[in-house]
């Protein structure tokens, strides 16, 4: 596994380039999420993201009792996430900022959150009063540092001038999708955002350096392996409908293909070359992953030792023809 730092979080920890999603974890099987993120954990991932909504706070309220019972709460890393829109309306507020702090709090039974994000963004609400009350918040020693998540790189550069006017603290992490497979279609709604096939954003991640913890960055399942070309009509529920939809193209078979010999060549799985695609390029990426079994673990958390040559990070990429 290898390890970066991301701002504002405690310099003795270790933040992994691999980070664990935690939507999984139930209340009704807490032993199996137990073993999950034991497994996950002796892979060598210490950072993890939840956010308010997940589960209805089940989620949150498992992985604080992991935490606490394995004694972990000083070794790991935890971006939790706040202003998920909602059917009545758009959450994107000072107000909604506290108030799914304080429930996140209370359900891990943690005392500050490493990395607090907002999930959504509403372009309606000027930046100054969320970033005032996110440093309110890091004042208060509630939350160390603070990100955003599906937010376009352009109004994260207006939150970050305006902290930078001001002598405040600024966003220190993003959270938009990134992953080796172009995204074709919005899989969830109410404002996703892709930086994949997006140049600007591309550049002006490259040139900062920001650390990205983008979602899906394994594509929806694309490089599991089991989508291909000639399969696709028997995958019409739920999630592997989302994939088809989203991810199975032509330049995106082709990608799985290259990613495939190169798998074979190194002795990983697909899976692993994709992980190892976001953090080996030239962007500063702690990809999330998504494990529900821990064999699934296991394999990416094996992803943060696999080293990709510039030459073929872009090969990969169908940016060039030879490696």
């Amino acid at each position: 596994m290898k390890y970066g730092t991301i701002p504002g979080v405690k310099p003795a920890k270790r933040v992994s380039r691999i980070a664990q999603g935690t939507v999984m974890l139930r209340e009704d099987d807490e032993a199996r999420a137990f073993e999950l993120l034991d497994a996950v954990y002796e892979a060598g991932v210490t950072l993890f993201d939840s956010a308010h909504v997940y589960g209805g706070g089940q989620c949150d309220r498992v992985f604080g009792r992991w935490v606490a019972s394995r004694g972990l709460r000083e070794q790991i890393v935890l971006m939790d996430k706040c202003s998920h829109h909602n059917r009545d309306r758009k959450r994107v507020t000072p107000y909604d900022i506290s108030a799914d702090l304080h429930d996140c709090l209370a359900r891990l039974g943690f005392d500050y959150v490493d990395i607090f994000s907002f999930h959504r963004d509403d372009e309606t609400q000027p930046v100054g009063p969320l970033v005032e009350r996110m440093n309110q918040l890091i004042c208060e020693g509630r939350i160390r540092a603070y990100g955003a998540s599906n937010w376009t790189h352009r109004r994260i550069a207006e939150a970050v001038e305006y902290a930078e006017a001001r002598g405040l603290v600024s966003i220190a992490v993003s959270s938009p999708h990134y992953s080796l497979a172009e995204c074709n279609a919005d899989p969830w709604g109410g404002g996703s955002i892709s930086i994949t096939t997006d140049p600007e954003a591309l550049a002006w991640y490259e040139r900062r350096q920001m650390p990205l913890l983008p979602w899906s960055s394994l594509s929806g399942g694309l490089f599991s392996g089991r989508f291909r070309r000639d399969n696709l009509e028997q995958f019409s529920d739920g999630a592997d409908a989302r994939c088809v939809r989203c991810y199975c193209s032509e330049r995106n078979f082709q990608r799985l293909d290259r990613a495939e010999q190169l798998a074979a060549e190194k002795g990983a799985t697909l899976a692993q070359i994709a992980l190892a695609w976001c953090v080996c390029g030239p962007r500063n990426v702690f990809p999330l992953m998504a494990a529900w079994t821990v064999e699934q673990a296991r394999e990416n958390g094996a992803a943060g030792g696999i080293d990709l040559t510039a030459e073929e990070v872009a090969w990969l990429n169908l940016e060039r023809d030879e490696r």
